[in-house]
């Protein structure tokens, strides 16, 4: 039935990688259903390759009869002692049969098995490759676009980067090489039996450790990945042994090592900075060295964080449309809150003038009530005026000239009248 039948085994074998066990399986599953297929379903068909000679034999178990009247069922005695010289009517006998003999249409069905099966055991040989290597990287290239993703060679399979997983901004061209990470292993009929992201925040962290060697050699750790894909991305380390620079580490000479894994990335910028226990300062690294923090008030009810910064730098801690904030809001788990230096001040201020009103009503009452000093002065004051109008009188009772009368009488009213108004 099958030419050269060990050659195109073999050939086959070499191209998927498979087993020759894996095809002479497949080959006889196949022959086993074009079988049944003709001789009943009931049929106990049994197949026998041979890889040296290149053939294949197929036999099915009929009953020997004086008279046949099922030619798939039964063989009649003429024909069984030919095959075996000590046959009896009755017993059951292998015969063997040709496959070529089956028809288009068992060959056609026997066909189809054949390619099933070897592309099910190619499937299960990529699911046993694949299976726990999710969150590694692999590299593919560009080969067709299919319901808005991205279809890879990945040479010994196929990947699909579906369009919620690739950065929004982007446009990939055929042959294009990419890094993705590995989402997750199907082991399906239809379909890309691996599903890989260009947007996860693992990627970056994958990409420094290939990249960085003292992040592989434990060194350096990355702490904390917070991504916008395709715009930016902000990246904590820490260095795990003193007099290692964790962030000059992971930038490297003339920054080398940093500007690899943007170009990588579609020039996605990447911010790096120092991981610190101190949620105050880690959330000052945060937001950028450019930014200068006054201070971070922390709430640790709700895990919010108020970052008071100058003012003409308010538009930067926030970033464009939020950006840079809502980063660091992500990178740290705080719920950031940033607020101008102004802000704080005014709210002081305003607290003083709403106490204010009150200070005034107590100077008022205060300024009602007289001080003491004040009704001594008073009354030394009356006491003074009435002595000296005493002595005027005396005076004025010994004056000779009417005109000393009138001049007396004149310098002493209006200290009576002042005294008055005072009273």
């Amino acid at each position: 039935m099958l030419e050269n039948l060990q050659n195109a085994i073999r050939q086959n074998t070499a191209q998927t990688d498979l087993p020759e066990q894996v095809f002479i399986e497949a080959i006889e599953e196949a022959l086993c259903a074009a079988a049944r297929r003709v001789y009943g379903d009931d049929a106990n068909v049994s197949v026998e390759i041979n890889l040296e000679k290149g053939d294949i034999r197929c036999y099915v178990p009929k009953k020997v009869v004086n008279i046949m009247r099922d030619f798939s069922t039964e063989i009649p005695i003429e024909q069984a002692v030919l095959l075996q010289e000590d046959v009896e009517v009755g017993e059951m006998l292998a015969v063997e049969i040709n496959p070529s003999e089956f028809g288009r249409v068992p060959a056609q069905l026997a066909k189809q098995i054949l390619f099933q099966k070897i592309k099910q055991a190619e499937r299960e040989k990529i699911y046993q490759e694949f299976a726990g290597r999710e969150g590694e990287v692999v590299t593919g290239y560009v080969q067709r676009f299919e319901r808005g993703g991205v279809i890879l060679d990945l040479e010994q399979t196929e990947a699909f980067l579906p369009p919620r997983e690739m950065p929004r901004s982007q446009n990939y061209e055929r042959g294009k090489r990419l890094q993705c990470l590995i989402l997750s292993v199907k082991n399906e009929a239809r379909g890309a039996p691996v599903i890989v992201s260009r947007t996860h925040r693992d990627l970056v962290a994958m990409l420094f450790e290939q990249e960085v060697p003292e992040i592989y050699e434990g060194q350096v750790e990355i702490m904390a990945v917070a991504r916008d894909p395709g715009n930016r991305a902000k990246v904590a380390v820490r260095a795990t042994e003193d007099g290692i620079d964790a962030v000059g580490t992971c930038v490297g000479v003339k920054g080398i090592r940093v500007q690899t894994i943007v170009s990588e990335l579609d020039d996605e910028k990447i911010d790096l900075l120092e991981w610190s226990e101190d949620a105050n300062v880690f959330i000052a690294n945060a937001l950028g060295g450019r930014v200068g923090v006054r201070r971070v008030e922390l709430n640790e009810e709700d895990r919010s964080a108020l970052v008071i910064v100058p003012d003409d730098q308010l538009s930067l801690a926030i970033g464009q449309r939020g950006q840079n904030a809502r980063l660091a809001a992500k990178l740290t788990g705080w719920k950031v809150d940033i607020k101008e230096d102004s802000d704080k001040t005014d709210a002081q201020a305003s607290g003083s003038q709403e106490e204010s009103p009150d200070q005034s009503l107590q100077e008022q009452e205060t300024a009602d009530v007289p001080d003491s000093t004040e009704v001594e002065q008073v009354v030394d004051l009356a006491e003074d005026v009435e002595g000296d109008s005493d002595a005027d009188a005396v005076e004025t009772e010994g004056a000779e000239s009417p005109d000393e009368e009138i001049e007396t009488e004149t310098s002493v009213a209006p200290e009576l009248d002042d005294f008055d108004a005072e009273s």
